[in-house]
């Protein structure tokens, strides 16, 4: 068996669009102005869906179903944030709210399996907890716009740090 010592291109792309779409949406989230707050979600949205569609193929070519069915879930629900993001925030939540819960239930699928570090882990469920009760609190009725607090904005440290885990997944060296 050939062991890995080096990251491929692929696992250096892939962290790379993580990391993208961890800084793009957290500064879109603090963005001051409606059109640089959609433009970074925007950049934001396509390197995560980019990047999850990657660890998707990557996973299920690995035979790790519980993995590759996270990355998928998790693709669906950034496709639906990101479909929103250009009609501003009140127009987004309807969309908005569909996505956070695929986030959420994604989550929970990438932090059951231990492929990952504990702390990203944790952090992702955390992200799931508060991302399931915003997403709840819309589907009942109430107008949560994606920049709201404390919910749902506390939610997104807790996901790039579950990003950071999943980076540092693709490029560490392997266990021999």
């Amino acid at each position: 068996m050939v062991s890995k010592t080096q990251p491929t291109r692929l696992e250096i792309t892939t962290a790379i669009a993580l990391a993208v779409g961890g800084i793009g949406g957290m500064a879109g989230s603090f963005a001051p102005v409606a059109n640089v707050r959609q433009a970074l979600w925007a950049i934001d949205g396509v390197s995560l869906i980019c990047a999850t569609s990657l660890l998707t193929v990557k996973y299920f070519r690995r035979g790790e179903d519980i993995l590759a069915a996270g990355f998928l879930v998790f693709t669906a629900g950034e496709t639906l944030v990101l479909s929103g993001t250009a009609a501003g925030l009140t127009a987004s939540v309807p969309s908005f709210a569909a996505g956070i819960s695929l986030w959420a239930a994604a989550l929970v699928l990438l932090g059951l399996p231990r492929a990952f570090p504990i702390w990203g882990r944790a952090a992702g469920f955390i992200a799931a907890v508060l991302f399931a009760v915003s997403a709840a609190r819309i589907f009942w009725g109430e107008v949560l716009l994606p920049t709201a607090a404390p919910l749902p904005t506390l939610g997104y440290p807790f996901l790039v740090v579950s990003l950071a885990g999943w980076i540092a997944q693709q490029i560490r060296p392997a266990r021999s």
